[in-house]
């Protein structure tokens, strides 16, 4: 439901293209997707990508939004999974994760494990890599689909007051949203070689949704 969700809604805030390296963009069952994170509304963009291509993943989110009431019962529902950072059940994620991709599902991480701390709307390369990435893979053995995308901050970025006026004007400034889809890798070896190769591919896919975007 929120894959169509943001399906629906997200051409009506910009204009989405979706590209990749590959002829067959479609992630395969049993794949990791790492995307940069930029803006709040970047996980709509992404969603409405993936489901552009016939992917429905499992989303890695912050435990807070399963708190919002109308949100929260929903994501239980469709079996996205809680991230606790800082808590003794931080590590559950990853089982749950693990469990998911052993049952065919894709799984949708973010790699930094948060948003910039910063205000403009701007596009910069993804911050530095937590090691959750790199272990899910390793313990799983999935590929890891890199992808970058670009624009979301134009729909949402700044105070409070800035992103409600970005995204009541979006459907009228319309925005380029670029989503690109690296080559698949597999995460093998040393943790903090693999996180740092999932960076670098990350970021080789957010360059190339930037170009786009600014094209």
């Amino acid at each position: 439901m929120l894959s169509r969700t943001a399906a629906l809604l997200v051409p009506a805030f910009g204009r989405l293209h979706v590209t990749a390296d590959a002829a067959d963009i479609t992630p395969a069952p049993g794949s990791i997707v790492a995307a940069n994170h930029t803006s709040l509304a970047d996980p709509a963009v992404v969603l409405a990508a993936l489901h552009r291509l016939g992917a429905r993943p499992v989303v890695l989110a912050t435990a807070g939004l399963w708190r919002i009431p109308a949100l929260g019962p929903l994501l239980r529902r469709e079996g996205h999974i809680a991230v606790h950072r800082g808590a003794a059940r931080a590590a559950d994620s990853l089982d749950a994760a693990a469990e998911a991709l052993a049952a065919g599902r894709v799984v949708l991480i973010y790699g930094e494990g948060g948003l910039p701390r910063r205000r403009d709307s701007g596009e910069r390369p993804p911050g530095p890599f937590r090691s959750g990435l790199a272990r899910l893979a390793q313990a799983t053995g999935a590929p890891v689909v890199p992808l970058g995308q670009a624009g979301a901050r134009r729909l949402s970025s700044g105070g409070t007051l800035k992103q409600l006026a970005g995204l009541a004007t979006a459907p009228v400034r319309r925005p380029a949203l670029h989503v690109h889809l690296g080559t698949p890798l597999r995460l093998d070896g040393d943790a903090a070689d693999a996180t740092a190769r999932a960076h670098r591919a990350v970021a080789d896919a957010w360059s190339v949704a930037a170009r786009r975007a600014a094209a």
